[in-house]
């Protein structure tokens, strides 16, 4: 009888052990003695990334930004004759940039610390260190995030917030995933790096009427009202450094994006975008604690999900 209360009694420590690991929650520590270094390994691939290409911490950012309304590494997933990813939706085809970057970090991780960490984490961590690199502020990310076994392309086609999206739309979009308007507003500040493609700015420099008008006249010269459509033109006029001119543009009327010009067009962000458009400090802060609070949206924990080998496929 004992024996039998025994073997009940551990195995309910057992069942509850495996609760706690699957609702485990995410620390900056989660590595410390399984892959100390992981840090180190990640900053020094992006500081060779930033170095070949600065443009390439802005890609790597977005590529975070479009995960992230999952944060589970499904973006990074190809498509396999019996898979279909995200990467051929609408916001991300021809258009995120910088997988091979991901894929040669993991590399160098695997080859430190074997099925150990996880291509959400790395992806992260990378985002971060691309930001440092332009001179933008650090956060401590939350690590301990596992890899999805799956992906949606159509939640990355009805998810992710259009350039041409309007406030209300931003707005919702970014509540849908736990994030406020203020979080939204510091958040696309990430476009203070980085370009964009004519496409998504076409309709914007020839239609809206918030705009000014030396600026559009001057982003037609490489954005004809047809054809085209891949020519680039940079988010801000800074675009290799992340500071608060983003902020300095809205007010002035040069947002490129007509989502971008929405956060300063007589609406509920118009106080919050001048207050960032006059300190870069408090951009930057409420940025980083965005990024951190992004982080944290429903991750895969514990023994849910998986640590790919190859951030391409599933294990």
């Amino acid at each position: 009888m004992a024996s039998n209360r025994n073997f009940l009694i551990a195995a309910i420590i057992f069942v509850s052990l495996l609760a706690w690991l699957a609702n485990a929650q995410l620390s900056p520590n989660f590595y410390a003695r399984t892959c100390p270094n992981i840090q180190g390994i990640v900053h020094n691939a992006m500081t060779q990334a930033v170095g070949r290409e600065s443009r390439m911490g802005a890609s790597i950012l977005r590529m975070f930004f479009h995960d992230c309304f999952g944060c589970d590494a499904s973006v990074l997933l190809d498509d396999t004759a019996t898979f279909t990813g995200e990467k051929t939706a609408g916001p991300n085809q021809n258009s995120l940039r910088g997988f091979e970057v991901i894929d040669a970090i993991k590399s160098r991780v695997e080859a430190a610390c074997n099925a150990t960490v996880s291509c959400a984490d790395i992806l992260a961590l990378a985002a971060r260190d691309g930001v440092i690199l332009l001179g933008g502020p650090s956060w401590t990310v939350p690590l301990g995030q596992r890899d999805a076994r799956t992906a949606s392309l159509s939640g990355a086609n009805s998810q992710l917030p259009s350039p041409r999206s309007s406030l209300a739309d931003l707005i919702s979009s970014f509540a849908a995933r736990g994030l406020n308007a203020s979080d939204m507003t510091a958040l696309s500040g990430g476009h203070a790096i980085g370009l964009a493609q004519c496409s998504t700015f076409r309709s914007r420099i020839y239609n809206d009427t918030n705009i000014d008008a030396s600026f559009a006249t001057t982003r037609r010269t490489d954005c004809p009202a047809s054809g085209g459509d891949t020519n680039l033109a940079p988010l801000d006029r800074t675009t290799n450094h992340f500071d608060n001119s983003y902020y300095q543009n809205l007010v002035a009327q040069r947002g490129l994006l007509h989502s971008d010009q929405e956060l300063f067009n007589g609406g509920s962000q118009d106080a919050l975008v001048r207050t960032y458009s006059n300190s870069y400090m408090a951009f930057s802060s409420d940025f980083a604690a965005a990024m951190v609070k992004m982080s944290n949206i429903s991750p895969l924990t514990g023994t849910n999900g998986e640590i790919r080998r190859n951030c391409r496929v599933v294990n």
